[in-house]
């Protein structure tokens, strides 16, 4: 599979907070995401949920479905039961062609609650991730049985947020168990995603590119914000999250570090469409991204 640029409908409508970008249609995300030159969309709260009704939604744009976040409790059960809980997910991604399996561990996260600060995030103690690292591992075996790829998604305000917390994962886990890329989670929690493209360069099997404001991100750590009040910018400010080329993030030197990278990048600029205008937003990423894939040799 070469690579392809795919979008994350939360440009357009938010999976946190539901009425931020509530009243955008699904048909304008994906006649837009189309407009701007995407070729596959993950998954968001206003898509079907049955392959049929899926493909009906996407077809006419044209468009792919890349994958869908599932939220995992592997912190409190076991591989058994969380892949019984995730059996739909994974049915509707195989009927769908898609070829990961995108999780993670929200069964304490706070990123989805404006009222609690990021410095209130989940952190897991040193005697705990190896237990979390097998059944992580387990859980990913099983998975890939039945086609999929299993990706962790690092993310603000969850148990995986730093980069020590990055590498604590990869090294409690097997080689069934890949990452997620994630630039703008990466930078704001303080890592140098070129550097993470570097250690896991194979392991990393899914990439979302969303840059990074530096001035915002500052003011939000400073300030000890929440992650929405961050993402969402406050008063006329935009947050903290942009497209590629938008922002602090130095993507040439992120793709220079995955030499014989196949799969998506996928866009995923968490922003308030109010004040962020998503068509516009997603061309300028599109056009960045295929610029400087073309830079680091990867187009």
């Amino acid at each position: 599979m070469a690579i392809r640029i795919g979008a994350n409908p939360i440009g357009w409508s938010n999976d946190d907070l539901l009425e931020i970008g509530g009243d955008t249609p699904l048909e304008v995300c994906l006649a837009e995401a189309r407009e701007a030159g995407f070729e596959g969309m993950e998954l968001g709260n206003k898509f079907p949920r049955k392959p049929a009704a899926l493909k009906a939604a996407l077809d006419p744009y044209g468009m792919d479905l890349v994958a869908g976040w599932h939220s995992v409790d592997l912190l409190n059960r076991s591989a058994i039961d969380e892949f019984a809980a995730a059996r739909d997910h994974i049915e509707l991604l195989k009927a769908m062609g898609s070829k990961v399996f995108i999780m993670a561990e929200t069964s304490n996260a706070i990123h989805g609650d404006r009222s609690v600060p990021l410095s209130r995030r989940p952190v897991l103690e040193a005697d705990d991730w190896s237990e979390y690292g097998h059944r992580a591992t387990a859980f990913a075996d099983r998975v890939l049985e039945e086609g999929l790829r299993v990706v962790y998604h690092h993310h603000m305000g969850t148990i995986v947020q730093s980069e020590a917390d990055i590498d604590a994962l990869m090294a409690a886990t097997g080689p069934s168990f890949h990452l997620l890329l994630d630039t703008g989670h990466a930078t704001w929690g303080g890592a140098d995603p070129a550097r993470l493209a570097r250690k896991y360069r194979d392991r990393i099997s899914h990439f979302h590119a969303k840059d990074v404001r530096k001035d915002i991100m500052e003011k939000a750590n400073a300030g000890d914000w929440s992650f929405l009040d961050a993402i969402l910018g406050k008063g006329d400010e935009l947050g903290v999250y942009t497209v590629p080329g938008d922002g602090m993030v130095d993507y040439v030197a992120v793709f220079r570090e995955l030499p014989g990278y196949s799969g998506w990048v996928v866009v995923e600029a968490e922003q308030d469409p109010k004040k962020a205008n998503p068509l516009a937003y997603a061309k300028r990423g599109v056009a960045h991204l295929k610029a400087a894939l073309k830079t680091a040799g990867l187009a």
